[in-house]
């Protein structure tokens, strides 16, 4: 084994980390039935290896974040990588529905890759350069859910389902070596104790700049999971789109995001982070406000739809990098807290927006419907980021 790295990592090996905490969630999913054939149980059962990776991702959020405050970025990193790819290879191997579950709950270790990587990232840079940094690396998240699930599919065809674990186990060994040799510790401040690092924690919760950024995050990606919610049900039940032409719209939020994200990593730099965050608010919203006024005039159609949320991802690319690496920098002694904390706010709140939105579009399948959710969902992220904006006008001022 090479030597234990002493630098701060690269950018591409974070990118890595990301992309590999996104592969684990959705990369196997054209394989669920056929794995409900084989360990001969309801496919509804087989679909808490989804659901039930969530939740307990939301959980282990809370608690990555100050493991890494309180041990260092690379120990909880190597650990989880560690314990990821042992979960992978069980999934991979059991014939057993239960082990399989069970170690899905370990799988979910992985989601460190996203929380550690954000907090390095702040511990590394300012924040207007954090912002840029976190914009290459949300890149990322929008690519590996587009890919995972074709390269998935591909493997099950040719392999069968157990090759999709198997490359996550593959990976899982990669992601460990790349850490080991280019990921130094970044952290270097702290606690003596996890009781020391505790009392740190009322301060950020405490913060109102923290809760605006947070907020502005968790309601910008819970208009994506409204859009993902609702959107099947108006497009096929109103619209009348085939699944292939359905997958081929819903790409198109995922494409708008990646051009959003490219945006913010050349340009956050050179504006403050409310700067972007607005603007981000403000394209979601003109582009779905237009969509919904010219469905009003009863000039609606597919392409004004899916035109019209477009902008819901754009607006996204250019917002969440920039409300991440705000909400980082309200504390910067407890950036993995804050990382952590704010992860699990928006899995949260973003599928209770999911449910909510699969709830009221069931009901009445208009894209009226969807479009008024989802503008919601974009005003109260607009209203937290001019919150933000004005706490920070208010601490210039005292200063």
């Amino acid at each position: 084994m090479p030597l234990a790295a002493t630098t701060p990592p690269r950018l591409i090996t974070l990118i890595c980390f990301t992309a590999l905490s996104t592969l684990s969630l959705n990369m196997f999913l054209p394989s669920l039935s056929t794995m409900a054939d084989e360990f001969e149980v309801d496919y509804g059962l087989m679909t808490l290896a989804v659901a039930g990776y969530l939740g307990v991702t939301a959980v282990l959020m809370l608690v990555v974040g100050p493991l890494s405050d309180r041990f260092g970025r690379r120990p909880v990193m190597l650990w989880a990588l560690a314990v990821f790819t042992i979960a992978s290879l069980v999934c991979a191997m059991t014939e057993s529905i239960g082990a399989f579950l069970a170690a899905r709950v370990f799988q979910g270790a992985m989601i460190s890759g996203w929380a550690i990587s954000s907090a390095v990232v702040r511990d590394t840079t300012p924040p207007k350069e954090a912002a840029s940094k976190l914009g290459y690396i949300a890149m990322a998240m929008a690519v590996a859910p587009m890919l995972g699930p074709l390269a998935g599919g591909l493997l099950d065809e040719l392999f069968g389902w157990r090759a999709t674990f198997l490359t996550l186990t593959g990976l899982g060994v990669l992601c460990f070596v790349l850490a080991w040799i280019d990921l130094g510790e970044t952290n270097n401040n702290r606690s003596d104790t996890m009781a020391a690092q505790i009392r740190r924690y009322p301060g950020l919760l405490r913060a109102r700049e923290f809760w605006g950024y947070a907020v502005c995050m968790a309601f910008s990606v819970g208009a994506f999971y409204s859009f993902l919610a609702g959107a099947p049900l108006v497009a096929v039940g109103m619209l009348g789109l085939s699944p292939a032409e359905l997958g081929f719209y819903m790409g198109t939020v995922t494409a708008g995001f990646s051009f959003g994200a490219f945006l913010s990593g050349r340009y956050a730099a050179r504006f403050r982070l409310t700067t972007m965050m607005i603007a981000g608010r403000l394209v979601s919203l003109v582009g779905l406000s237009s969509a919904l006024l010219l469905f009003l005039l009863g000039h609606g159609d597919v392409l004004i739809l899916f035109g019209g949320t477009l902008f819901v991802g754009i607006g996204n690319g250019l917002t969440l990098p920039s409300s991440n690496a705000g909400s980082l920098s309200v504390r910067p002694k407890l950036a993995g807290s804050a990382s952590g904390l704010a992860g699990a706010v928006t899995l949260g709140i973003g599928s209770l927006l999911s449910t909510l939105s699969g709830t009221a579009v069931a009901g009445s399948p208009d894209p009226m419907v969807l479009l008024s959710i989802l503008i919601a969902c974009v005003v109260i992220g607009l209203l937290a980021a001019l919150e933000v904006r004005r706490l920070d006008r208010r601490a210039m001022a005292v200063a």
